[in-house]
């Protein structure tokens, strides 16, 4: 089914988004570089930790390619973001992130075949958060409950930042057919995980 996807979705934009992808990119590894960073210095379960520091070194490669390719680096910072100090709150924010990530990667691939291998990785990050969330929700309910109250909290946040994502002008033809793509992606994959209900048709 994420083949489908990322085929629907390369079909929405032309060539001429490629750069606006790729700069796209750039900073969204960047982010969740930091992310992963900050998450490791948080009380994750020890089989989590060892997944980040392998994560971590993912998303370094990966920024290294973005940088070689676009000719310039990503902006560095002083200070790790904040990330939830609860695991399953951390669960979510970093399920949801690299879930938004394999989006872009599906679009990214259908103009540049050669980076498969970046979707494949985004593939893996989501499934260990996914196969994550689902120990969690099946575990005690407090755990349960704040996964779900982090997920309805990160997804009402989630539209705003789609639409930072496709500001630039190249999207302008494709912008809402994109977002709406992103969205259904990602509200499925919440759903599908537990995380959301169903929305409800009015």
């Amino acid at each position: 089914m994420g083949q489908e996807t990322g085929l629907r979705n390369s079909m929405m934009i032309p060539q001429s988004c490629e750069q606006a992808i790729l700069e796209r990119f750039l900073r969204a590894e960047a982010m969740a570089l930091w992310a992963v960073r900050a998450a490791q210095l948080r009380d994750v379960p020890t089989h989590v930790q060892a997944f980040l520091k392998q994560h971590e070194a993912d998303e370094l490669d990966h920024l290294k390619q973005f940088e070689t390719l676009l000719g310039h680096s990503s902006r560095g910072r002083e200070v790790l973001p904040t990330v939830p100090q609860q695991w399953p709150a951390l669960a979510v924010l970093l399920f949801g992130y690299e879930a938004l990530g394999l989006e872009f990667a599906k679009l990214l691939v259908g103009l540049r075949p050669d980076m498969q291998a970046i979707v494949e990785d985004e593939e893996t990050h989501v499934g260990f958060f996914e196969r994550e969330l689902h120990k969690i929700l099946a575990g005690d309910t407090g755990g349960a409950e704040q996964a779900r109250i982090s997920a309805k909290a990160w997804w009402r946040k989630l539209p705003r930042t789609v639409d930072r994502y496709l500001q630039d002008e190249p999207f302008n033809s494709y912008r809402e057919e994109v977002r709406r793509g992103i969205l259904d992606g990602i509200r499925q994959r919440f759903t599908a995980a537990g995380l959301l209900d169903e929305p409800v048709t009015e």
